[in-house]
């Protein structure tokens, strides 16, 4: 009998062999993904983060052999996202994307039950964006220097979307008032998606926002761009001037994303989601649709989760103080 087992269990092992079977043996950790792996999205769905995460998932899960399930958790520009993923087990099934907003202004501005820098394993960045200044499509003025002299006749009256107290449309709308010396009223919303509603809609009046999330809405004609907050103009929108070239020179914002992981989640996890992020970036496909939305994947060496550590430390260092300064405070 024994004998008669050992064939069989042998038998066994060479067809799961043959067929790819995911066998372990008993007391032994299954590979990774062994499930499926929660992306967690600190925003509303159909916003520019949303969107991003969304063209990245099924990529990824083909790359890992898996299922990726994109959750939305909104509220709090992020932050009930960040302390979701926080908690969680470090096991590689609960990751999230974020950006400067999540990742870097939010531990300027709210008192969080997190750390987002000693909290969280940086897998990789993923994406360089930038910001436009939008504005409703029935607004009087058709350029910046325009929209600042609209401003400055009704102080106190026109209305900024952001998506939420803290977020990069405020901190950037913060930061376009003291430049301009202009006034107006933010209006917060649980992401940048339903601010593009209202202002497609023509129920509030200008955005600083993403250009992920302005360029589709832009091209159709349904809101006007005024400018870009890069030294360069956006391949994806050549007829769209710089700040520099609009009148507004130095009014420089890079909305970059990234990837994380819990804290202390193994180093061979965060190894193996790294590898098929980069595998995926690399994909023509998903280099066109990123440069379609404004985005520019950055080279392959600065998408290391050492690359997206030191980029978050410095951007702490260079926009803590300027957003502590502003005395910026949750609304």
């Amino acid at each position: 009998m024994r004998g008669l087992w050992a064939g069989l269990r042998g038998n066994v092992i060479v067809i799961c062999a043959l067929l790819g079977c995911a066998w372990t043996a008993p007391g032994r950790a299954q590979p990774f993904p062994s499930r499926p792996i929660t992306l967690v999205v600190p925003f509303a769905a159909g916003g520019p983060t949303d969107t991003l995460a969304r063209i990245l998932s099924e990529r990824i899960a083909a790359e890992l052999h898996t299922t990726i399930v994109v959750e939305n958790v909104a509220g709090a520009s992020g932050s009930i996202a960040g302390a979701r993923v926080a908690r969680a087990t470090p096991d590689g099934t609960t990751i999230t994307i974020g950006h400067w907003g999540t990742h870097v202004l939010n531990g300027a501005i709210f008192k969080l039950p997190y750390d987002v820098l000693a909290d969280f394993e940086p897998v990789a960045t993923i994406a360089m964006g930038t910001q436009l200044i939008v504005g409703r499509k029935s607004l009087e003025a058709n350029s910046l220097k325009e929209m600042i002299a609209w401003l400055k006749a009704n102080p106190g009256k026109a209305t900024a979307g952001t998506a939420g107290a803290g977020t990069g449309a405020h901190v950037a709308g913060v930061f376009f008032k003291e430049k301009t010396g202009t006034d107006f009223q933010f209006v917060p919303y649980r992401g940048a998606g339903p601010a593009m509603i209202d202002l497609v809609a023509g129920q509030i009046d200008i955005m600083f926002d993403q250009a992920s999330n302005s360029l589709p809405q832009y091209k159709n004609g349904a809101i006007k761009a005024f400018a870009v907050t890069s030294p360069t103009r956006l391949a994806s929108a050549p007829d769209v001037p710089t700040v520099d070239e609009a009148g507004l020179p130095g009014l420089y914002i890079s909305y970059w994303h990234g990837i994380w992981a819990p804290k202390n989640t193994p180093k061979d996890i965060v190894t193996k989601l790294n590898a098929a992020i980069v595998t995926v970036l690399a994909d023509p496909a998903v280099k066109q649709r990123f440069g379609e939305l404004g985005q520019e994947i950055p080279p392959p060496d600065q998408q290391t989760p050492a690359a997206l550590a030191a980029f978050q430390k410095a951007e702490i260092e260079k926009w803590w103080p300027i957003v502590k300064a502003a005395d910026i405070k949750p609304e």
